[in-house]
Formats: structure tokens, sequence, C-alpha cells
């Protein structure tokens, strides 16, 4: 079975607060009946991650070598710009 997670997170996004609280409750309980091991829980993540890269999440945008330390200048470089428009 091919799990579809673009399209599980687009349907629990759009289900009312309320409902999405009783999701997580919801799998709180499946992980506390379910518990995994935790080489399980290591190949999981190796196989989310592999997933995230197959639907182009990994890598799926371009910034600045430096950006994690200079944010701030660049956003109020990118601030200025736009505010004089």
């Amino acid at each position: 079975m091919l799990i579809k997670f673009e399209e599980i997170y687009r349907d629990i996004d759009s289900l009312p607060e309320e409902a999405q609280i009783l999701l997580l409750d919801f799998i709180q309980l499946l992980k506390k009946r379910y518990p995994q091991t935790e080489s399980e829980n290591h190949s999981q993540k190796k196989s989310l991650y592999k997933k995230f890269d197959e639907i182009g999440l990994i890598g799926c945008c371009s910034v600045e070598e430096n950006l994690s330390t200079t944010y701030k200048e660049v956003l109020s470089n990118t601030l200025d710009k736009n505010m004089t428009c």
C-alpha cells in the first residue's frame, strides 16, 4: 500500500482545530499501543527522510550558504527594499 502523505496532510489541514486535536490524541494512543524499539524508530526516520526526498521536500529551496548567521541582515535589506516600493 502506497501511503500518500501529501494527501493525508491536506486532509488533516482541512479539518477544524478540534478534529485535529482529536487526531493527535488518537495518534498518541496508537503510539502507546504499538511501541517501537529504538532500531525501528531509526529505520522509520530513514524511510521518512527518503520519502521527503522523493517528493522534493529535501533541498527544495536555495538560499545563501551563511543565511543562518546573516538572516537578520538579509531580512532587514529585504524589508527596506519592499518598503520603498
